[in-house]
């Protein structure tokens, strides 16, 4: 299978543009917060856009490598945005992390680079992040995808709380005004978590009197100690998705729990319901690396073994494909077009049960011009067409015979 797929993949050449030269700056004002990323061009020409958001602190960067891996096919049906949110990455820093602030940021975003519609993936807490603002903007979103993340309270789950310590950690270091050899000695001894421990190191840079983090320490430290901490906590008040939506968790993940933490996504995502080992299902197996249970990559199933990799990505690869964006009355989007589906409204011949075939419309329609019936004619047909819809006469001229031929293709 995997021989089969590189034979029929396209250029593994990855277009990269970093839009996140420059300093986060600290806004007052929610509204003028402007989030920075990497953008990835797609391997064809007019493709819809996956929009990724990382996990509390790390910088989005570091799926560069899942995206540019040579098995890795998803380019090759979407362009994506490597996006950090506010207070993290390169993006600017408030002192709110409210999630319906969060999700405002990101529709800004969309709305600056002209993505009229897109699908949305998160990590970690950034699947918190995407169901949110997915559900807020139901027009926006096509589908949703996460990783190891989504409607779950993990207040009290043990990876959690050590997180949660390592931010004080970090904290501590600022307050303290620690230099650069002692800040990396600290996070070196208090961190024994090997990625969290490299997440941390990652985000140090050099301030002036001392260390400084490119992530919002100050404000992700006071949101943690908070009773329902926004990074942590999940609300009803977040209402559910009824679109399109593909699940992922690692098979022995401390942070989706197999046995409880699955049922809260049966109730946000109703498509997801007897759909358990399809559209949400655990990754890897026992003779994975990536399932040891203690391993240090198990939350990050993206950075798992060359294997790991491919298989994740094949499989959000054919998601994309075939299931995001379909009508969640249809099977996936082969039925699109051919499938009649149950309608409420009134047919006399069907006592009161109609049918319709749904509609499926451009990702970006609002800066599209395929539904623009004159982007595809000559300047002859043009002329002609306007003519014609203004019911004026055409004129003779030396263009009326050519412009009469062209009528006849119109």
């Amino acid at each position: 299978l995997k021989k089969a797929f590189q034979k029929t993949s396209f250029s593994k050449v990855v277009s990269v543009r970093s839009f996140s030269i420059g300093t986060p700056i600290f806004q007052k004002d929610s509204s003028k917060v402007q989030l920075r990323g990497t953008f990835l061009k797609g391997r064809k020409a007019d493709l819809p856009t996956l929009v990724v958001l990382p996990e509390i602190l790390e910088p989005v960067g570091n799926f560069l490598p899942f995206f540019k891996h040579p098995d890795n096919k998803i380019l090759d049906v979407r362009n994506v945005w490597l996006l950090d949110y506010r207070n993290c990455g390169n993006s600017d820093h408030h002192p709110s992390l409210d999630l319906h602030d969060m999700s405002e940021d990101i529709i800004r975003f969309m709305n600056e680079k002209k993505v009229t519609m897109a699908t949305i993936a998160g990590h970690g807490f950034g699947a918190k992040l995407a169901t949110v603002t997915a559900i807020n903007n139901l027009e926006r979103f096509t589908g949703v995808l996460l990783l190891e993340g989504g409607p779950v309270d993990h207040r009290y789950h043990e990876p959690f709380l050590q997180l949660k310590n390592y931010i004080k950690v970090a904290y501590d270091l600022i307050k303290n005004n620690a230099s650069s050899q002692k800040a990396n000695k600290e996070i070196q001894n208090q961190i024994p978590h090997k990625k969290w421990r490299k997440v941390f190191q990652q985000n140090l840079i050099e301030g002036i009197g001392g260390i400084a983090f490119r992530a919002n320490i100050e404000a992700i430290y006071k949101d943690s100690v908070k009773v329902f901490p926004d990074i942590a906590s999940w609300h009803e008040k977040y209402g559910l998705w009824p679109g399109r939506v593909m699940a992922c968790f690692a098979l022995y993940s401390d942070w989706i729990l197999m046995g409880s933490n699955t049922i809260p996504f049966y109730s946000i995502f109703p498509h997801l319901q007897y759909e358990f080992s399809r559209d949400l299902y655990p990754h890897g197996d026992d003779k994975s690396e990536l399932s040891t249970y203690f391993h240090s990559l198990d939350h990050w199933i993206h950075e798992g073994t060359p294997e790991d990799v491919f298989y994740l990505s094949n499989r959000i690869y054919r998601w994309l494909r075939w299931q995001d964006g379909a009508n969640v009355h249809l099977s996936d989007k082969s039925e699109a077009g051919w499938y009649y589906v149950p309608d409420r409204g009134f047919d006399p011949q069907r006592q009161g049960v109609g049918e319709y075939i749904p509609e499926h419309v451009h990702h970006d329609y609002l800066h599209t011009t395929a539904y623009d019936v004159f982007s595809h004619l000559t300047i002859y047909r043009r002329v002609a067409f306007r003519k014609i819809l203004q019911g004026r006469t055409l004129v003779a001229s030396k263009y009326s015979s050519q412009i009469g031929k062209n009528l006849k293709n119109c």
